[in-house]
């Protein structure tokens, strides 16, 4: 594992102007979002500003993609909140100090499986889980954000019934000032999004010109909201931001404090978990673009220092964001280069601009995050599970709907649990096939689907599973009823071309299965062993247990060598 990123020391001089532009334009969309993120997750918004300097520079020197944007994204921020109301008021200086706490214990937990190399764990949440958790999540992020978009003060809750119940019983006190502005701001980001560059285009504006200005619409839409609210003295109106601290916060222990860590564990690792598969997969679609990898362990490292430095610099949990990273890229950013030139613009803004969002509109953030998340719901995962695999749909349908009604923690568990126990059962009645000779061929395939040859005193198995705890007593109940079903069977031949282990219990089953067989007067051979598993079956007593039996390099060589000669072969027709 690398202490530095590659780019730092392979920078080419043609690099440049990409990541200039680049982290130009991630750094002008990230300042609005970076203050909706800390406000979804119940925080003031220079917590949001401080969580986009240097933990997005530390993942740049560390991390392993070159274009990944790191900082506070919506879904993570739902969970903060989520994780930290039971505990604490949002926006509470309590709650404050719990989100350092929860940034430094994600920051360890991540940093610490980077070391032990345990990026493989990222693939323990499914894609139909991932995907139904980020959609249900949009949702709720969504309806959530609408009662700042309305003006009005509904109970903090992550249940989508709960958030309609509230909404409908607060529709008599919309503020039609915060909803006015709030969709003027929609109107200005979804036409930023739409149409912007195709006008920009049309009125002949050069095309290095044109990514940039349709990526500012949020910008656009906080300084004219804010130009409104300033201008016709609409603060005591509306919910507006308030004084924003200038300067850069200063690097402190204060997180380590007085911390409830046992109620903050879960919540760190189920965030630990969501983010780092969320950046990985981000990063990883990216870099293949480039023909580049991405190195999840590198990157639990990057992004573990990004989460300790943002608990130690006052700020929230992070990770690459999905928007921003692909606007990085498209923007020519080539190096970790773009993202410091991002971290310094924020560092800047913090230092000089932060008084010139004293009148921006509440409902401006809230409709930002709208926006940004309404992209995110997507139901294509479900509809293509539900034609290729009910099961995996199931599990969709299930951490989708656990998601909206038990809370995030609660769905995402769920549908985890859902989806292991599927692998379980599924693997515990892995498919058997009786298979037969191709005429003319040394191939062998499935009796029920193909016109094969057999012979009758040879019967001929393959499993398609590796072998153990859950499916060894099922294999073995499996064969000695084919045995009893065929009393001319002579040798049963189990074909291990998928088998790829075999544990202890499966070894166990094995063994009872030849004595059983023995008994009834039949003889167990394997054929097509993969060699790992040969080497491990010699290192014990196996091969004696298995005598007369014989390990076979082949399906064919076992059947030639079993066969009586002479012997007739029999047709059989799928």
């Amino acid at each position: 594992m690398q202490v530095l990123a590659n780019w730092l020391k392979d920078y080419r001089a043609e690099y440049l102007p990409g990541d200039v532009i680049a982290g130009l334009v991630s750094g002008i969309m990230l300042v609005p979002q970076s203050m909706a993120y800390a406000q979804l997750a119940g925080l003031p918004p220079q917590v949001g500003l401080y969580a986009s300097i240097l933990p997005l520079a530390s993942y740049a020197l560390l991390g392993s993609s070159p274009v990944l944007s790191v900082g506070p994204v919506a879904v993570m921020a739902l969970m903060v909140m989520a994780g930290l109301a039971p505990l604490a008021d949002p926006g509470s200086p309590t709650f404050v100090h719990l989100t350092l706490g929860l940034s430094l214990l994600i920051g360890l937990i991540q940093t610490v499986m980077g070391i032990l190399r345990l990026g493989f764990l990222v693939h323990f949440l499914s894609h139909g889980v991932i995907t139904a958790f980020t959609s249900a999540a949009a949702l709720i992020i969504a309806f959530g954000q609408l009662k700042h978009l309305l003006g009005v003060k509904i109970p903090t809750t992550e249940s989508l019934p709960g958030l309609i119940h509230a909404l409908v019983n607060s529709l008599d006190q919309v503020n039609v000032w915060a909803l006015g502005l709030g969709l003027l701001a929609i109107t200005l980001l979804v036409y930023g999004q739409s149409h912007l560059a195709a006008h920009l285009q049309g009125i002949g504006i050069p095309k290095p010109w044109i990514l940039p200005l349709t990526k500012a619409a949020p910008l656009a839409a906080v300084i004219l909201t804010t130009g409104i609210v300033a201008v016709l003295g609409w603060s005591d109106r509306l919910a507006v931001v308030g004084e924003v601290p200038r300067g850069l916060p200063h690097l402190t222990l204060g997180a380590v404090q007085n911390q409830p860590w046992g109620s903050l564990v879960l919540p760190a690792l189920a965030i630990s978990l969501v983010g780092f598969t969320e950046s990985y997969a981000m990063g990883q679609s990216l870099a293949s673009k480039k023909r580049q990898k991405v190195d999840p362990d590198q990157d639990l490292v990057g992004l573990g220092v990004a989460n300790l430095v943002a608990a130690l610099n006052g700020g929230m949990p992070v990770t690459g964001g999905i928007s921003r990273s692909v606007v990085n890229f498209q923007a020519g950013a080539n190096t970790g280069l773009a993202s410091l030139i991002t971290a310094a613009l924020l560092a800047l803004t913090v230092l000089f601009l932060t008084p010139l969002f004293q009148d921006l509109p509440q409902t401006t953030l809230a409709a930002t995050v709208i926006v940004a998340v309404i992209k995110i719901i997507d139901f294509r995962p479900l509809y293509h599970s539900w034609r290729y695999d009910p099961a995996e749909a199931g599990v969709w349908l299930l951490t989708f709907a656990g998601v909206l009604v038990l809370g995030v923690e609660q769905g995402i568990g769920l549908g985890a649990l859902t989806a292991i126990g599927i692998y379980l059962w599924r693997t515990s009645r892995p498919h058997i096939a009786i298979v037969g000779q191709v005429p003319g061929t040394e191939h062998y395939r499935n009796i029920q689907r193909h016109a094969v040859l057999t012979e009758e005193t040879i019967l001929l198995v393959r499993v398609d599973e590796s072998l153990y705890f859950a499916n060894a007593a099922y294999l073995e109940t499996y064969l000695l009823r084919l045995v009893t079903e065929q009393p001319q069977v002579q040798h049963l031949v189990l074909i291990c071309s998928a088998v790829n282990a075999i544990d202890g219990s499966a070894l166990e089953s094995l063994l009872n299965l030849i004595a059983k067989l023995r008994d009834a007067g039949v003889t167990l051979h394997l054929a097509e062993v993969k060699g790992p598993i040969i080497d491990r079956l010699k290192s014990i007593d196996f091969l004696d247990n298995l005598s007369p039996g014989q390990i076979f390099l082949s399906t064919h060589q076992a059947m030639t060598t079993l066969k009586p000669l002479g012997s007739p072969s029999h047709s059989i027709h799928s």
